[in-house]
């Protein structure tokens, strides 16, 4: 997001802070537990220019994105209320309530336009910082402007409002209007942090990730999945439907697991272990359709990396079959 469109909730604070002399020190801004049940998929951009990579110099971030990223794994993760949290001490300077959770499609996207944070909460915490909470669920919101809170205060749920089409919290953390990574907030391009930024505990960092999951009617080829030539979003009754999904830096052993869903319940599921990957690298898995084709309907897919027992990343694709 632009610095323009951040403007109706990054504005001055509308009341009065304690001021620290010190930066906040932040808490986890979800009530989840890294991974477990949440993730962070995206950290701020460190690259001024057009590219992208996290304070790392990793693959971890977008273009001009400016904020971290904590996903839920699943829309039901989602359905079941997580809580969103203040990260530090402070008092509601802005908020925002009444979007819908609709996860934004090409269609939608000018709609939102200036509202790109969706549902949120900003939070002034004396000093010139302060932290904004978007994408929160509508409705959710459980405090008012002017309102004291105590880091861990619930300031609402995690949800789907604004440019997102996941259910994740993002967190932008900023000092007198500038945003700020909290993993570096010396302002360095990229590199090993060398110590917990603005994080009161440690968060650990992993390389490895999805860059995207999608559905197919055959399983493609790397370089169609890479273009985005292999992603079907409408198919028909007789066809295939194939789930993929794409994987950078993965380490051996490491475990993707594809799964899909539709309207008469599991469609597959299936768990392969990555035991030579490649820097980049997808795996596929898929059913023919069954006699009398697929149902109509709306199926969904889920792509899962997990490294033993721990979450590193999700991504989940949607597909409509019309007869």
């Amino acid at each position: 997001m632009s610095p323009s469109r951040f403007a109706a909730l990054i504005g001055a604070a509308l009341w009065a802070a304690p001021s620290f002399a010190e930066p906040p020190q932040l808490s986890l801004p979800i009530d989840c537990t890294l991974g477990q049940t949440c993730f962070i998929e995206d950290y701020v951009d460190a690259d001024p220019g057009p590219g992208q990579h996290d304070y790392t110099c990793g693959l971890k971030s977008r273009d001009d994105h400016r904020g971290t990223d904590i996903t839920l794994p699943s829309f039901d993760a989602m359905e079941s209320g997580v809580a969103v949290l203040a990260a530090a001490p402070g008092r509601v300077a802005a908020l925002r309530d009444g979007m819908a959770d609709i996860a934004v499609t090409d269609d939608t996207r000018d709609t939102i336009r200036g509202r790109e944070c969706g549902n949120a909460v900003r939070l002034d915490h004396g000093g010139g910082w302060q932290t904004l909470y978007c994408h929160m669920k509508n409705g959710s919101l459980t405090v008012r402007e002017g309102q004291s809170v105590a880091a861990g205060d619930p300031l609402g749920l995690v949800g789907l409002s604004g440019l997102t089409n996941n259910p994740h919290i993002h967190l932008t953390v900023l000092k007198d209007g500038e945003i700020i990574d909290p993993f570096r907030p010396d302002g360095a391009r990229c590199g090993a942090a060398p110590d917990n930024g603005l994080w009161k505990s440690a968060l650990d960092y992993t390389p490895t990730g999805l860059f995207t999951a999608g559905f197919s009617t055959a399983v493609p080829t790397l370089d169609d999945v890479q273009s985005g030539a292999a992603r079907v979003s409408q198919s028909t009754p007789d066809q295939p439907l194939v789930l993929y999904g794409h994987v950078f830096h993965a380490e051996p052993k490491d475990t993707l697991t594809l799964i899909a869903t539709g309207p008469g319940g599991e469609v597959f599921s299936r768990t392969v272990t990555l035991i030579d990957p490649q820097p980049q690298l997808f795996r596929a898995y898929g059913r023919r359709s069954p006699d009398g084709g697929w149902p109509a309907g709306q199926y969904r897919g889920y792509v899962t990396l997990k490294r033993g027992d721990t979450l590193i990343a999700a991504r989940h694709a949607d597909i409509t079959v019309s007869r």
